[in-house]
C-alpha cells in the first residue's frame, strides 16, 4: 500500500501541464465546494489545462437510515470515486481526509494534503451556547461514535443518538427541533459559510477530533506520476505530517468507523505533538495517552503512540468491540 505518493519538502520539480485533469467527487454540497476549490487552485496552476469535475452517488450517501458504523464504514464514501479513476474516468478524486480509509487500496496514493482548516468539532444549536448549558435528558445527535464515546463519557446526563445524512441535511433536522444540539465538524461549516451557526467549538479535552478531519486529501493512481507531480503543489507539509501521524495512529489500532478513536496532532516548527483516545461506545471505558518528537517522523510518533494507548488497555476495549 503505497501511502504519500508526491510530498517531497526538498525536490522542486518543474510541473508539467497536462491538457486535462478530471476530478471525481462526491455530489453533496460540501464536497463540491471541496473538489472546486481544488480545480480552481490547479486552474491558477496551470491555466491552460482543462479541469473538470465528475460528481458521482456514493453508498454513504444514498443510505441515510442507517449508522455508518453497521454498514462498512467511512470507505462507502470513496469506492465509487476510486472505481472512476481505475477505469479511466477521473484522475483525481478529493476526500475528506478524515473519510479516507487507513488502508488505500493496491495501486493508489494520497498525492497531497491540503492546508487544513479547523480540525475541532462545533457545537450547533438553536437554544442553547454549549454542552454545558444542556439540561439532564437534552437530545444531542453526531454522525460519529467517537463523538458519541466522548459525550457520554463527559456528559452522561445528555442523550445521543445517530445523525446521518449531508450537512444541510442535518442542519435541517436541529431545525426542525429533532435535536436539541448537534455536534459537527467545524470545517465544513466555516467551507459552507455556516459558521454563525457555531455556538461554540469544542477543545480537545472535550471532543479530542478524528485523524484528518478538517484537512483535503487528494488520491491518485499510485502509476500517474505526471499526476503526482501536479499534486505536489497542492500539498501542506505542516498538515500533511499531522494527518500521516494521525493516520498512523489509527491505522494501527486497526481504525475504522466501528472503533470510537480519535487522533489529534499539531506541527510547531521541528515539533509534533500527538494525542488520542480509545474508548467503548458507551464512553465507560476510555484511555488517552499523548507523545511528541521530530515532526519528520510522523508515522513512528504515530505508532509510538498506538503502543500507548495499548498499554494503557486499548486491547481490552478494542477485543469488545470487534
Amino acid at each position: 500500500m503505497l501511502e504519500f505518493g508526491a510530498s517531497n519538502p526538498h525536490k522542486n520539480p518543474v510541473l508539467s501541464q497536462p491538457e486535462r485533469i478530471v476530478i471525481a467527487t462526491r455530489q453533496s454540497r460540501l464536497a463540491l465546494w471541496q473538489a472546486e476549490h481544488v480545480r480552481d487552485r490547479l486552474r491558477g496552476l496551470f491555466p491552460q489545462c482543462q479541469v473538470e469535475l465528475l460528481a458521482l452517488s456514493t453508498r454513504g450517501d444514498e443510505i441515510l437510515d442507517t449508522s455508518l458504523a453497521k454498514i462498512g464504514g467511512k470507505g462507502l464514501f470513496v469506492k465509487e470515486l476510486e472505481l472512476a479513476m481505475a477505469e479511466g474516468r477521473a484522475d483525481l478524486a478529493v476526500h475528506s481526509a478524515k473519510d479516507v480509509p487507513m488502508e488505500l487500496p493496491p495501486g493508489f496514493a494520497l498525492g497531497a494534503i491540503m492546508e487544513r482548516e479547523d480540525p475541532r468539532d462545533a457545537f450547533v444549536s438553536n437554544k442553547f451556547d454549549g454542552l454545558e448549558a444542556l439540561p439532564a435528558g437534552a437530545m444531542v445527535g453526531t454522525s460519529s461514535l467517537r463523538r458519541e464515546a466522548q459525550l457520554r463519557s463527559r456528559y452522561p446526563q445528555l442523550m445521543v443518538n445517530s445523525l446521518r445524512g449531508n450537512l444541510d441535511t442535518r442542519l435541517a433536522k436541529l431545525d426542525r427541533g429533532e435535536h436539541d444540539a448537534i455536534i459537527l465538524a467545524a470545517a465544513g461549516l466555516k467551507r459552507l459559510g455556516l459558521a454563525s451557526r457555531i455556538r461554540s467549538v469544542l477543545t480537545a479535552e472535550q471532543s479530542l477530533p478524528a485523524a484528518g478531519q478538517g484537512a483535503l486529501a487528494i488520491e491518485h493512481r499510485a502509476e500517474r506520476s505526471d499526476i503526482a507531480q501536479c499534486l505536489s503543489a497542492l500539498n501542506h507539509r505542516a498538515s500533511e505530517l499531522a494527518v500521516r501521524a494521525e493516520r498512523a495512529v489509527s491505522r494501527a489500532l486497526g481504525g475504522s468507523c466501528q472503533l470510537p478513536l480519535a487522533a489529534y496532532a499539531v506541527v510547531t516548527g521541528a515539533t509534533l505533538e500527538l494525542r488520542g483516545l480509545v474508548a467503548n461506545p458507551d464512553g465507560k471505558s476510555m484511555v488517552r495517552a499523548e507523545v511528541s518528537g521530530p515532526s519528520g517522523s510522523p508515522e513512528e510518533l504515530g505508532n509510538r503512540l498506538a503502543a500507548e494507548l495499548r498499554a494503557q488497555g486499548a486491547d481490552r476495549i478494542l477485543a469488545a468491540l470487534l
